[in-house]
């Protein structure tokens, strides 16, 4: 069991996972929807599609993982193949019957949020491309979470060009964790072609712009409240404290998009 945890990539899973339940949660009261077996199944599903990405990860990277992260589940003899495609199959199946309950169009989004997940497990991780999956999928999160509650898609249109760069600063802030490993494994992402430092900067910059943008536009707008504001200075405090180090950052958007999430929330009921 716990290698199985470890397949799945837990942390960014629960993030996506957590942030997705707060989205849906918000949107259907902003609605007037009530919470119910709707924001349920869209939770299952985006669960399911994370177990699905994380373990199609490390399945795709178990050749190079055994030369350069020895230590993850598959080259370490803890979990077989067998077990790790039982357990993608498992997160596909529960993604795509819990999509089903809500409808055709939460479907097709899922699934294409999940294949692009895919194509970047399977050969765009090691591309320049690298960041469009991210775009992609993440770009659809909002889009697929309004479509499962049952609400009008084009109430979370405005907040994709906010997705995207914030996307971005997520992939290589993930991608920088393991630039040796990548860069052992002659992967040609992003972070590899622009550098480490380069990468860094970039990836803190998209982030603290997404949350200054945001932050800014609702003080502007006098909608902000005390609440809000202290959760949008502890994500800008994650962001800033990130930038001494991959994983600091990694983990500081993590918590910043939580942060910045729980803040919206406060500040736009």
């Amino acid at each position: 069991m716990p290698a199985a945890i470890r397949l799945i990539h837990p942390a960014p899973a629960l993030a996506v996972v957590a942030l997705s339940a707060a989205l849906g949660a918000i949107l259907a009261a902003q609605a007037g929807v009530p919470i119910g077996e709707r924001w349920v199944f869209t939770v299952l599903a985006v669960a399911g599609s994370q177990i699905f990405t994380g373990a199609t990860n490390d399945i795709a990277d178990r050749f190079r993982d055994a030369t350069v992260r020895p230590e993850k589940p598959i080259p370490a003899g803890e979990l077989s193949l067998n077990a790790a495609t039982w357990i993608v199959s498992i997160g596909l199946a529960v993604q795509l019957a819990a999509s089903w309950r809500t409808g055709a169009l939460p479907l097709m989004l899922g699934a294409v949020a999940s294949g692009s997940a895919l194509a970047y497990n399977l050969f765009l991780s090691r591309t320049p491309l690298s960041p469009l999956p991210y775009l992609i999928s993440f770009g659809l999160l909002p889009a697929w979470i309004a479509a499962g509650i049952g609400i009008p898609v084009e109430r979370v249109l405005p907040a994709i060009p906010l997705v995207a760069p914030f996307a971005m600063a997520a992939h290589l802030a993930n991608t920088l964790r393991d630039f040796e490993a990548d860069a052992a494994g002659s992967s040609r992402s992003l972070a590899q072609v622009l550098g480490r430092r380069t990468s860094r900067l970039l990836a803190a910059g998209l982030a603290l712009a997404v949350g200054l943008g945001v932050g800014g536009a609702l003080l502007i707008g006098g909608r902000s409240s005390p609440g809000s504001v202290a959760l949008g200075l502890i994500g800008l405090l994650a962001i800033a404290a990130g930038t001494t180090g991959e994983r600091r950052l990694w983990y500081g958007i993590l918590l910043a998009a939580v942060s910045w999430t729980a803040a919206w929330a406060l500040s736009t009921g």
